[in-house]
């Protein structure tokens, strides 16, 4: 799921929060609860016709794998990942219906990455990249060029304590950052309104990379993964980047903090500032089971996950201390914020760390592996696929089966299908989405326990459809417990906007997000297959499925009875 908000890096842990989790029952294969933990590892078995625990088991150790690096929309781990989905719906005999006859659909996704090679020079010393200065892209209007005087900027903090924008005009300024209220050097400034307020300045170098931490300096030194900017009249800004302290006193000829603000050194920086754009993977999966009455087959109905994640760390954190930790300070993972423990806190999670010790040995990780944000989701559609595939009657209408790419960046994958469908957009009659679906004990969400399942959006368009849902439900052996507080107009998590079912429903679209909710793993490198509820998971995808069988066999279209929203407007529960 989104965290609906935009990440400027990975999830950092201070270091005293790495106490961290919660040795609660884990339920196993064929079981509802039981005292032991799932391996780490699960050897993979054939999967069969039906939907069940053991082939859920078997597909998300596979697309929750280590080797997947988090399959975060940009790299090869979500390469790979997509590449596993499309061998098995090729397996299948599912017709494609991504770009020219394959099961994909490409993404306008690019990386922009510092050039290579380049150098900045005083014409008496060079500075290079990733050592003297960590280059930080300011997006394609940026210049790409430098040849401009030094001027010392100030001190970071405001107005009072910098230059004005009028004195950095066509400068290259060197701004400092004070120490904290701690004594501790700190880097951070907002890059944006800095370069925003020096618009005009060739450069801003920022004198802290010395107090920049090295998972910090791995994470900004990655290429930027964003769509491919069709703008092209973007105002100009500066280059921008961080420098060591002493590259900025050897430009500026003298400790900083014996300088006055707007003090020119004399010295010309000059070089090339140049980021270079490349094609990276994102794509969405799509594929069609046809239906079976040729008057009803031109219409769909469309089942989603998204199929990608948030990657991976450059310096692992001890699993089971984090897990001991939110437990205790973050029950809702990335969606409470962080904060150290009480003493009394701290206790309780000593003691839990001490349990799951005598369990087994401790193991760094630094992997967002994603097993249920939204691994759980992804395997219950391949799942579904499976079941009706090979099942020996058809649906009347046909059913879409789509695997959404970069949801975890602001839902583009299913933004660019609705806006750029394979199949005619108002053939789809309904889109159901599962996103973590795989959990919903009662140590992962008050209320939680078996058939626990959150519905969202259900009757937001439809009420035939919230209808559908229900009636479907009693007829299942789970006795599902629907929560729809989260559906409410202005729950403050936003669920209804966090997820790839909202960009079906801007157009109209009757949606359906099923979700088991949130827990202490949520956008955490402890979010692994070995957590999941297998018998939950199974349950909810057949229930997926058994709705789906009925909207793709109703004698009528779902009726729309609720006001449709502006597709190009904002989105409010």
């Amino acid at each position: 799921m989104s965290s609906g908000r935009i990440l400027a890096t990975h999830l950092t842990i201070a270091a005293g929060c790495l106490l961290a989790l919660v040795a609660a029952p884990h339920v196993g294969v064929g079981q509802t609860t039981s005292a032991r933990e799932l391996p780490l590892k699960h050897a993979p078995q054939p999967t069969t016709a039906d939907i069940t625990p053991a082939d859920l088991m078997t597909r998300l150790y596979i697309f929750s794998d280590d080797s997947m690096e988090g399959r975060r929309v940009g790299t090869e781990g979500h390469r790979r990942g997509t590449a596993y989905i499309e061998r098995e719906v090729r397996k299948l005999g599912l017709v494609p219906a991504g770009d020219s006859g394959g099961y994909f659909q490409n993404l306008p996704v690019i990386a922009r990455a510092f050039a290579a090679g380049q150098t900045l020079s005083d014409g008496a010393a060079s500075f290079r990249a990733w050592t003297d200065f960590l280059p930080r892209d300011n997006g394609q209007s940026a210049r790409a060029n430098i040849d401009a005087p030094v001027v010392f900027g100030g001190f970071w903090g405001d107005t009072a304590t910098m230059i004005s924008p009028y004195e950095a005009a066509g400068k290259f300024i060197i701004i400092d950052i004070p120490n904290g209220p701690d004594g501790e050097p700190r880097w951070q400034t907002n890059r944006p309104a800095l370069s925003r307020y020096y618009a005009g300045a060739a450069g801003i170098a920022i004198a802290s990379l010395d107090a920049m931490d090295p998972e910090t300096r791995g994470v900004l030194a990655e290429p930027l993964v964003g769509l491919r900017e069709t703008e092209s009249n973007l105002p100009p800004l500066p280059a921008f980047m961080y420098t060591t302290r002493a590259m900025a006193e050897a430009l500026l000829g003298a400790p900083m903090h014996k300088l006055v603000r707007g003090k020119a050194s004399g010295k010309t920086v000059t070089g090339s500032f140049r980021f270079d754009d490349a094609s990276a993977p994102a794509r969405n999966v799509v594929a069609i089971l046809p239906g079976s009455d040729p008057a009803l087959k031109g219409e769909y109905v469309a089942i989603g996950a998204h199929n990608d994640h948030i990657g991976f760390d450059h310096e692992p954190v001890d699993h089971d201390s984090l897990r001991a930790f939110n437990a205790v300070v973050r029950p809702g993972g990335e969606d409470d914020p962080p904060r150290d423990a009480t003493p009394e806190e701290t206790i309780r999670i000593r003691g839990i760390l001490d349990s799951l010790r005598r369990l087994h040995a401790p193991r760094r990780d630094s992997i967002y592996n994603g097993a249920d944000d939204d691994g759980s989701g992804s395997v219950a559609v391949l799942e579904i696929a499976e079941a009706l595939a090979r099942a020996p009657a058809k649906p009347k209408r046909s059913v879409l089966f789509i695997w959404h790419a970069g949801e975890e960046e602001g839902l583009w994958g299913s933004q660019y299908f609705t806006d750029h469908p394979t199949v005619p957009r108002d053939s789809i009659v309904t889109e159901l989405n599962m996103d973590m679906i795989g959990r919903g004990r009662a140590s992962d969400v008050k209320g939680g326990g078996p058939g626990y399942l959150q519905l969202i959006g259900s009757r937001r368009l439809s009420t035939e459809l919230g209808n559908l849902v229900e009636t479907v439900a009693k007829r299942e052996p789970t006795a599902f417990k629907f929560d729809y507080q989260y559906d409410a107009n202005g729950h403050p998590q936003q669920y209804y906007c966090r997820s790839d079912h909202y960009e079906y429903a801007r157009y109209g679209i009757p949606i359906v997000f099923f979700s088991t909710g949130g827990h202490r793993d949520y956008h955490q490198v402890t979010d692994e297959a070995q957590y999941i509820d297998y018998d939950q998971l199974a349950s909810v995808a057949r229930l997926v499925k058994d709705v789906a069988i009925q909207a793709a066999s109703l004698d009528h279209r779902l009726a729309i009875d609720k006001p449709k929203p502006d597709p190009h407007g904002q989105c409010v529960q």
